[in-house]
């Protein structure tokens, strides 16, 4: 029986125990600065999303968030700046697929050792990249079933030959989704919905598919553009869950959002950024409750309109 939109099955144990934040790396943004064109977008940026926690990036849409996470996400340098992925523990993770690691402070600033990810070889920052998921708000699924959709990550990172067996037995109808696409199709509810056509879903539905999709290769650090955006309280409910199991995974998560509510429901830590320019950082009840910056505390409030 297909389960409702919003009902998430027991689920089985995660890839990973708990307390594998200390083999996991965290997501160093230091200084950061970006513009398009000629405007500044992005101002001296300096945050980080540590192993085994939340960070709500908030303000108004057209701030510069999504410009960060895609940053973050190591799809462009920065025009200043640097981001890096660092170890998280003092006994170093140099074995886990043999990453390139950089020792970072978790404020993100001021380590003169820290590796910008932009000065690596190109098949090392590959090899980093893809310690990390991003979930884009336009929620882009391939015209394919959702089990399809939910492997893909996997898939590609596969060998070339592997990937042509696998071809061939999707196009003979003998091909068998990899269990870890379905632990995450299980972690948001659409276990049931494998064979489905990514087309016909509703939206909520493609976004946690898409949440899946980045899940399922369990990333070090998973970036959220948005994820609820537009969303019935039901889904937004079962992505907030997805977030929260990510978490006990030990995978850091960075979720840019508008919504006040959201952030103090599953963020550890909170970032606001008003014009591009990161003006409050820390504990999420501190950012809501007692901000520094006068601005912080206006737009928390709803005081502040753009």
């Amino acid at each position: 029986m297909t389960p409702r939109d919003g009902d998430v099955r027991e689920r089985g144990k995660p890839p990973r125990e708990a307390d594998a934040a200390t083999a996991r790396l965290r997501l160093v943004a230091d200084g950061v600065s970006h513009g398009f064109d000629g405007e500044c977008v992005l101002d001296d940026v300096s945050l980080t999303v540590e192993p085994g926690e939340v960070l709500a990036v908030v303000g108004p849409s057209g701030t510069g968030k999504t410009t960060l996470l895609r940053l973050l996400a190591l799809f462009s340098p920065p025009d200043e700046g640097r981001i890096a992925l660092a170890d998280s523990d003092a006994r170093g993770t140099a074995a886990r697929d043999e990453l390139p690691l950089v020792d970072a402070r978790a404020n993100g600033r001021g380590e003169t050792d820290a590796r910008d990810a932009w000065t690596l070889p190109d098949d090392e920052r590959l090899r980093l990249r893809r310690r990390i998921g991003l979930v884009a708000q336009d929620r882009s699924l391939f015209s394919a079933s959702v089990a399809y959709n939910a492997a893909y990550g996997l898939e590609v990172r596969r060998a070339r030959s592997t990937r042509l067996r696998a071809s061939l037995a999707r196009a003979v109808g003998r091909w068998s989704p990899p269990a870890a696409a379905l632990d995450a199709l299980e972690t948001v509810g659409m276990a049931e919905m494998t064979d489905k056509r990514a087309e016909s879903l509703s939206s909520g539905e493609a976004q946690r598919v898409g949440v899946a999709r980045a899940l399922a290769v369990d990333p070090d650090v998973l970036l959220l553009d948005e994820p609820t955006s537009n969303l019935d309280p039901r889904n937004t409910a079962v992505i907030e869950d997805a977030v929260r199991e990510a978490k006990e995974r030990g995978i850091g998560v960075a979720l840019a959002t508008h919504d006040m509510a959201q952030a103090r429901r599953v963020a550890d830590k909170t970032a606001v950024v008003l014009d591009g320019t990161c003006i409050e950082h820390g504990p999420t009840e501190q950012v809501f409750e007692s901000p520094r910056d006068d601005r912080a505390r206006q737009f928390v409030a709803g005081e502040l309109v753009y």
